[in-house]
């Protein structure tokens, strides 16, 4: 990001290319929507680029990347709760498709663990308990588990403290435990 700041066009080319996998799983994971992911991805880079010359290197690029995407994501989720779209189609595709499109994000962005779970079933109940989290708490697991980031860092991006944090992934971790206990 230096290099880019420092005027490297081909430098923030390099940064798309290194972190756009991450981003579009990332945003995948949040509205379940590749083409929505993808313009959440792209504006997230413009937002980047054009930011630029106020970019100081006081944290790792990945921790102000996120910090961007987490702001962005907050946003995008406030203004669709102001305006309902109601698709024309009915759907965006077939259960098929998207499945599809999970499996193509989880091995190219390597934000989900190696281990493939057997079950369809299975994954529907695990995407299922993610979705009955709070919007914090969601991104917090994302960020911890699926982009391996530490408390540090995940404070840094949603602006909260380390024990806040901690308190936050625990909160999850017992909603977790609970929508699952059932099947576990």
């Amino acid at each position: 990001m230096l290099r880019v700041v420092a005027g490297e066009d081909e430098a923030f080319a390099e940064l798309v290319k290194r972190y756009q996998d991450r981003l579009l799983g990332f945003f995948f994971h949040l509205v379940r929507d590749r083409t929505l992911a993808e313009d959440m991805a792209q504006e997230v880079f413009l937002r980047v680029y054009k930011s630029r010359e106020r970019y100081t290197a006081t944290a790792r690029f990945s921790t102000w990347l996120f910090r961007i995407a987490h702001n962005y994501a907050s946003n995008q989720k406030r203004g669709l709760a102001r305006r309902r779209e109601v698709p024309l189609s009915g759907s965006n595709g077939s259960e098929h498709e998207v499945r599809a499109e999970e499996e193509i994000l989880a091995e190219k962005s390597a934000l989900m663990p190696t281990r493939q779970i057997d079950s369809r079933e299975a994954q529907d109940v695990v995407r299922e308990a993610l979705d009955s989290l709070n919007e914090r708490q969601k991104m917090a697991v994302l960020l911890h588990k699926f982009e391996g980031m530490s408390y540090q860092e995940i404070g840094d991006i949603m602006d909260l403290n380390v024990v806040a944090v901690k308190s936050l992934l625990a909160r999850a971790r017992g909603r977790l435990k609970e929508a699952l206990e059932k099947y576990v």
